[in-house]
């Protein structure tokens, strides 16, 4: 690819990504009047704890 060629992928690629002027970027980004939704497992019972047996450990 020769420097040209690039320089004409950089220029399609800047085109593409560029914001659309008068367009209002952050509103769309970020939604103040949302609730957040319910996670798929709320039950609306607090989950038990359960204990490791003996010699057992858990990590993230």
């Amino acid at each position: 690819m020769s420097e040209a060629e690039f320089e004409r992928l950089l220029d399609a690629v800047r085109t593409a990504i560029e914001p659309i002027p008068g367009e209002d970027v952050m509103s769309r980004l970020m939604p103040f009047n949302r609730t957040p939704p319910r996670p798929a497992n709320d039950n609306d019972l607090a989950w038990p704890l359960f204990a490791f047996p003996a010699g057992w450990n858990a990590a993230c």
